[in-house]
């Protein structure tokens, strides 16, 4: 068996032993049990969060992806098998897919979720089709409702944004009457109608979706979406919040959603030219972040204070302040929690401040921008047909710079 057949826990079973480290000294540098050593090493406990992912590589001092058994290399273009994903959609029925338990449905989401966040696209394409047939058999509606957003998202950034609609239509069945679980989908509903160029429906789907899960707030400037008053009665009570405090562990997750949903909701607002809207709900999804204390992001959001600041990057781009983006943005990336963050989501946010740099005419910082994306997660800048567009016109300087010009050269451009 080689190294990239093993179970991820043997992975870190040898690298602990490569260290001179035993299963305690582990544990200690962890803040962990022996215990929880030993069950992940053996495979009875399950490594499906990025963030435990980073933490073990950060102690053995290796790579994540050493630890994923990931290859070191990415090639260029759309990864093969988004037509198969298609058929697999197409289909509402599998009986003929075999009967899985719900750890082992899990565990398929886990890792499918782990090779989002670490931007591993090629394995993606080719493991969801599986997927989608095993979670049709699933006894709750958690599962279908992860697999078809990270199904969704993945197509957005394949280029396939109207199949990510339905991916993301799927998930919002598959939620049911759940609300928290809705909220999750929405979050994909309103990404995919973004990326087909829908930002007022995206306003309309994100901030609806949040408003039913997230405490009122105390001067509501987003009450009317689209010339539709919001229906209070629709909102579920949740007389325990009290208002806008600091949200006890257990509703913190909930919160994460609601506040994701309003980035989302800012950033199509910004898209449609209502840039007053755009800031006004990002300083409200400021206020959600504020209140959060060490949630776990069971719901794989990565809502947080830093990711509040991207998003601020982010719709200063949109609304056409390139030079309030490119001020703002290296600010916020010398800040520890932007290296926290899953290496999908700073790949895919140096992308879009490439894109703020070419505004301001600042082809180098668009170069550095796309080769920093290249260097986190290079499925980001290989695989997307938005990055080829922007290396195509960084590339278009005389001389294009150097980084640029083996970007160029690795994704099949020519000057």
């Amino acid at each position: 068996m080689t190294n990239d057949d093993l179970p991820i826990g043997r992975r870190v079973a040898r690298w602990r032993v490569r260290r001179s480290m035993t299963q305690q000294m582990l544990a200690d540098r962890l803040r962990r049990s022996k215990s929880w050593v030993d069950k992940v090493e053996r495979g009875v406990r399950a490594l499906d969060r990025y963030s435990v992912i980073q933490e073990l590589a950060h102690v053995l001092r290796v790579d994540p992806e050493v630890l994923l058994g990931q290859p070191g290399s990415t090639p260029a273009g759309t990864p093969d098998g988004v037509d198969d994903i298609r058929a697999t959609l197409a289909c509402y029925y599998t009986p003929q897919a075999p009967k899985q338990t719900t750890e082992e449905l899990r565990r398929q989401v886990g890792y499918a979720w782990l090779s989002y966040q670490h931007a591993h696209y090629g394995q993606l394409v080719r493991v969801l089709p599986g997927l989608l047939d095993a979670i049709q058999g699933a006894r709750s509606a958690e599962l279908p409702v992860q697999a078809y957003r990270i199904t969704s998202s993945l197509l957005v950034k394949l280029g396939e944004a109207d199949l990510g609609w339905l991916a993301a239509d799927r998930a919002m069945s598959a939620a049911g009457d759940d609300p928290v679980l809705a909220a999750t989908a929405a979050i994909s509903v309103a990404q995919a109608l973004r990326a087909s160029n829908r930002d007022r429906l995206a306003l309309t789907a994100g901030l609806t979706a949040a408003n039913r899960i997230l405490p009122a707030p105390s001067d509501r400037t987003d009450h009317e979406v689209d010339g539709l008053h919001e229906d209070q009665s629709d909102r579920q009570p949740h007389d325990h919040r009290g208002g806008c405090g600091v949200a006890p562990g257990w509703l913190a997750g909930e919160w994460a959603v609601g506040g994701t949903l309003l980035l989302q909701a800012a950033l199509a607002a910004a898209g449609c030219g209502e840039s007053r809207r755009a800031d006004e709900l990002i300083d409200r999804a400021s206020a959600v972040a504020a209140n959060l204390r060490g949630y776990d992001d069971q719901h794989h959001t990565s809502f947080g204070p830093i990711a509040v600041e991207l998003a601020r990057v982010l719709v200063a781009a949109s609304r056409g302040d390139a030079v309030e983006a490119v001020r703002r943005h290296p600010v916020v990336v010398r800040r520890e929690a932007w290296r926290r963050l899953p290496a999908e989501y700073r790949g895919a946010y140096l992308v879009d401040v490439a894109r703020a740099y070419l505004q301001v005419g600042d082809v180098r910082g668009a170069a550095r921008a796309l080769v920093d994306a290249d260097s986190v997660a290079p499925a980001e800048v290989r695989c997307r047909p938005l990055a080829r567009t922007v290396i195509a016109d960084v590339a278009r300087g005389h001389p294009a710079p150097a980084g640029v010009a083996r970007l160029a050269n690795l994704v099949g451009l020519t000057r």
